[in-house]
């Protein structure tokens, strides 16, 4: 057994403070190992980390470091509740989500138009412009297509004046986005209105993001909490396998989350779990941090700003290959 080694309080850069927790315990271990688990995805030559985002983290105040992981591509491959990418547009419109407070009357908000996502405030009115202005970019959008395809036309079109953009970053840097839910969200609102002549698949999704994994040397995970984008991501290795591909199990794999296993539900079901399933392989470097993720995503990518490895897209679907 290796001895626990208490933290020294001292002058030191936060990747430096995270490699002395996973010395320690608890989930401060926790998250410093998370840290290591992405040092060697990044030192991997030839892998593709996938990264499902679920929960208001764009409201929350995290919009930017998902931008920056994007551009500097600590992630290949995004997977994210529409939600997410909806508020992100409302940013790089140029309008704002506002400091609030959880201690408030909630009909009073009703009545002055303002919409609570727990101490975090936003104006309806100003959501509703977004919803018009996407629906008048959907209405000249034609075709079936993955919400991946779907997203892009989006990008094209959105005269954003913040490029600080989740979905911009993404479409700049060929880095695909998809939201296999995102009729629950205000981006299927707006489409209810649009003058649609667009279907959105989410089955080309489910064949897209299949054969990104069967065309990756090896895989690796990184989930923001849970839901469909971690289960999209994960149903992925069981696509390909029946669909006779050999698959190994995403061979890193790292969850922030304040959910537990003990309900049954996904969010919070462990990664040895995943290994029943085949989900994840039996060797795979992973970990799970029972932690907010507005507390773990900030350390972490901070952390990361000293990592100067170039990185070179390998991202393979129908319609592109690197």
């Amino acid at each position: 057994m290796k001895p626990v080694e208490p933290i020294e309080v001292a002058e030191k850069k936060i990747s430096e403070l995270l490699l002395a927790m996973a010395k320690t315990g608890f989930q401060g271990r926790k998250l410093g190992e998370a840290f290591e688990i992405w040092l060697e995805m990044l030192k991997e030559d030839e892998i593709t980390i996938f990264m499902g985002l679920s929960g208001a983290m764009v409201p929350a105040g995290m919009r930017k470091i998902i931008s920056w992981l994007i551009r500097n591509r600590y992630i290949d491959v995004l997977v994210s509740t529409g939600a997410n990418i909806f508020h992100d547009i409302h940013e790089a419109l140029g309008f704002k989500h506002y400091l609030g407070s959880e201690i408030v009357d909630d009909y009073e908000l009703f009545k002055k138009g303002i919409d609570r996502i727990y101490n975090v405030f936003a104006y309806e009115e100003e959501f509703n412009r977004v919803d018009y202005v996407l629906a008048n970019i959907i209405s000249g959008i034609e075709g079936i297509m993955s919400s991946r395809q779907f997203l892009e036309e989006i990008a094209k079109r959105l005269e954003v004046k913040d490029r600080d953009s989740i979905l911009v970053s993404a479409y700049e840097s060929d880095v695909p986005i998809f939201c296999p839910a995102i009729a629950d969200s205000s981006i299927g609102i707006a489409s209810s209105i649009a003058s649609r002549k667009v279907v959105v698949d989410t089955m080309k999704d489910v064949e897209e993001l299949t054969e990104i994994v069967v065309n990756s040397k090896k895989t690796g995970v990184i989930f923001i909490g849970g839901g469909v984008p971690k289960n999209f991501i994960q149903q992925a290795e069981i696509v390909a396998r029946l669909k006779g591909y050999e698959v190994r199990g995403h061979e890193y794999a790292i969850q922030i989350t304040t959910d537990t296993p003990q309900f049954g539900g996904l969010s919070g079901c462990t990664f040895e779990e995943g290994v029943s399933w085949g989900k994840i392989n039996r060797k795979a470097r992973k970990v799970q941090v029972n932690c907010d993720a507005t507390i773990a995503l900030p350390i972490l990518s901070h952390a990361l700003i000293g990592v100067k490895r170039k990185r070179v897209p390998r991202v393979r679907y129908e319609g592109r290959s690197d």
